[in-house]
């Protein structure tokens, strides 16, 4: 029967502690990134988001979280045999990829815009801008003497009380230019 001395016990215990705390350490620095996207879309939640926005941030929140606790909790082996490991020449591809669809997006927007700003009457601005009114001088005053604002008409409350002033100022005006041409 072999004797176990103090000094062995004291090896093996350092030598198993190192053994599960570099194992730990090498998966916290596996799961890092796993950790940061969860954060991430924790960020994003915190912020204003529509039903269907948050619905969508919501399953991503758990799909993150259970990829993230998996890593933690799992070899490198059987979570690369879950997960599949992430390809970075795939990124690349899936970023040049979605770079030229947002160009097209954005070439087709600028077309868009720049029929609407044809489309768009614009005006001189090196001159000054003149407002007239419909009748000047003596016809002015003429008006303002024959003109019988309605007194409900004086502050409309809703728009049917606003729709029947303006159909009762042009009846008047139209009265009112038949009668100022004879």
């Amino acid at each position: 029967m072999k004797i176990i001395t103090y000094p062995t016990v004291i090896y093996t215990f350092i030598a198993v502690l190192l053994l599960t705390f570099s194992a730990s350490t090498a998966a916290k620095k596996r799961c890092k990134p796993l950790l940061a996207k969860l954060h991430h879309i924790q960020t994003m939640q915190r912020k204003g988001y529509s039903l269907k926005r948050g619905e969508t941030l919501r399953v991503k929140e758990d799909k993150a979280r259970d990829k993230w606790w998996q890593c933690e909790h799992s070899s490198l082996a059987s979570f690369k045999v879950k997960y599949g490991k992430i390809n970075k020449k795939s990124k690349k591809q899936s970023k040049k990829k979605k770079l030229a669809k947002n160009s097209i997006h954005y070439s087709q927007m600028k077309i868009k815009r720049s029929q609407l700003v044809n489309k768009v009457a614009r005006f001189n601005q090196g001159s000054a801008i003149v407002i007239k009114a419909k009748y000047q001088g003596d016809k002015k005053w003429a008006w303002l003497q024959f003109y019988q604002q309605p007194i409900k008409c004086q502050r409309p409350k809703n728009l049917n009380v606003f729709a029947y002033c303006s159909e009762d100022k042009q009846q008047q005006q139209g009265v009112f230019e038949q009668k100022y041409n004879r």
